[in-house]
This record gives C-alpha cells, sequence and structure tokens, in this order.
C-alpha cells in the first residue's frame, strides 16, 4: 500500500522555504540597490539603511515560525532529536531578524548561529536515519561556499553562500518530510 502524506504537513514543509524567499526576493527587487553577487541578505534587513527591511525581517520571522510549527508538530512524530535541531535553526533565523545588522557584531554571531544550525539540522538527520550521501554534499558544498567566501572574497558579499545553504538544505528537509509529513494509520 502505498503511502498516504498529510496535505497540511506537506504545504507547511513547502512554505518553509516559499514563504522567506518570497519576502526576500521581494525585499530584493523592491529595494533598487540590493546586488546579489555584492551585498549579503541581511542588508535588505538593516533598519536604518534599508527602505525594505520590514518587509525582509517580516519574512525571515514568519520562516522561524513556520519552522518552528513543523518541529512542533509532525517532526516530532518522526525524530525528537531531528525536530530540537529544527527548533533550534527557528530560533537562531528569528534572531537573525530580530538583532539585524544595526547590531553589528551581535547579529554577524546570531547569524553564524543560523548557518550553523542549519548544518546541525543536516548532520542530526544523517545521523538519526543513517543517510549519509546527501546530507554529507549539503554540508561540504555548504562549507565550500562560505570557505571561497570568508578567505577568498568569492563571491564579495554572503547573499550566494547564504542562498546556497539554505538550499542545499532543502533535499534534506524534503527526504525527511516523507518521514514526518505521512499519515498516521
Amino acid at each position: 500500500m502505498p503511502a498516504v502524506y498529510s496535505r497540511r504537513c506537506t504545504t507547511l514543509v513547502a512554505s518553509m522555504y516559499a514563504v522567506p524567499l518570497l519576502f526576500i526576493a521581494a525585499a530584493a527587487a523592491l529595494s533598487g540597490w540590493f546586488d546579489v553577487y555584492r551585498d549579503a541578505l541581511s542588508d535588505l534587513g538593516h533598519a536604518t539603511r534599508s527602505n525594505v527591511a520590514p518587509l525582509f525581517n517580516l519574512g525571515l520571522a514568519l520562516g522561524a515560525f513556520l519552522v518552528a510549527t513543523f518541529a512542533l508538530t509532525y517532526s516530532a512524530r518522526a525524530s525528537r532529536a531531528v525536530s530540537a535541531s529544527l527548533l533550534l535553526m527557528a530560533f537562531t533565523l528569528n534572531l537573525v531578524a530580530v538583532f539585524d545588522e544595526v547590531y553589528r557584531a551581535l547579529h554577524f554571531w546570531v547569524s553564524v548561529a543560523f548557518f550553523v544550525s542549519i548544518a546541525v539540522a543536516i548532520a542530526t538527520y544523517a545521523a538519526v536515519f543513517r543517510e549519509l550521501l546527501v546530507p554529507s554534499v549539503a554540508i561540504a558544498v555548504g562549507v565550500a561556499s562560505w570557505v571561497l567566501h570568508l578567505a577568498y572574497r568569492v563571491p564579495p558579499g554572503a547573499a550566494i553562500p547564504e542562498l546556497v545553504s539554505v538550499a542545499l538544505s532543502a533535499p534534506v528537509v524534503a527526504r525527511y518530510s516523507t518521514r514526518a509529513c505521512r499519515e498516521v494509520a
């Protein structure tokens, strides 16, 4: 018998990515100045320098809420460890929205915590479900994109490694959602 998946759960998982990314895209398009190659995504959220800061930061906060909702509802049935790592990711994403670039060093460190939490969530999934290939590739490519940016300034702005990190988590979350969104018989 084929698996039956909860429509609410799969919609929630898709929304965890779609909502913040749509807000980020809208903020970038409406800013009139954002350059994905030269800027960091968080430049869009700078409360005093960005004309689109409320839009950008709201998108991050909504994304954090959606990830936390998934972690507390559907995810816990599949794995408490993965749920905990997703809650950490949601919490640190919300911190990025709350402590925007106005806070300088604090913003930097909560951003680091968020991107590390993505790797932690991926690694937790790999450890719990003993799936190594996709998670290992995701972490390796994500780390390589940050090394290129931080050590060699390629690209000059952080937006591309930021987007790479988020994008690389999607296949792992999609694989996990096949477990978490399965209807209980």
